[in-house]
């Protein structure tokens, strides 16, 4: 198993960059976390959908990473996960029993999976101190997912204005 993390700011390209590395595999197990609550991030999936080719396989979990791990394990050479920050904050907004939960089922079952993970996170240590108890507690979550995620990759890179930087692990090949 080789896992990749993908980090990077809002439009920084890592979703790009993910799909383009998930590319090279025969079989892609496309896993969305968003779910379309309103019309731009509606507008967000439809973008995303209408890039990504049509013979990849597509499941829409917003929670139960883990179980959807699980119960595709080895349907796909590859899969692509995408992303942490909107699945944290769907956790958040399930509760802390769930949360927690959730989050080691998920690095559980990250562990066994067989073949390539290529997963895409928002860096949150970039920016400012959240306003509010919600906002705080999002970005030390995610960060702290982020660390845990970083740690278990082979490869984690960091995306900006579109151009990957390798933190860890093997540089990209052009």
């Amino acid at each position: 198993m080789a896992t990749n993390l993908i980090l990077g700011g809002v439009r920084s390209g890592k979703s790009a960059l993910a799909e383009r590395l998930a590319a090279a595999h025969p079989t892609v197990l496309y896993l969305a976390t968003a779910e379309p609550g309103d019309g731009e991030m509606r507008e967000r999936i439809r973008r995303h959908r209408q890039r990504r080719p049509a013979h990849w396989d597509l499941l829409e979990e917003p929670l139960a990473l883990g179980n959807a791990l699980t119960g595709r394990a080895g349907s796909a050479s590859c899969i692509l996960i995408d992303c942490m920050s909107l699945w944290v904050s769907n956790l958040l907004h399930a509760g802390d029993a769930v949360f927690e939960q959730q989050r080691r089922a998920f690095l559980d079952a990250l562990a066994d999976w067989p073949g390539t993970v290529i997963i895409v996170s928002n860096e949150v240590g970039l920016g400012l101190v959240g306003m509010d108890p919600l906002s705080r507690r999002f970005a030390d979550e995610l960060g702290w997912l982020n660390q845990d995620l970083a740690a278990r990759a082979e490869r984690v890179i960091l995306t900006a204005a579109g151009l990957p930087l390798v933190l860890k692990g093997a540089a990209l090949s052009q």
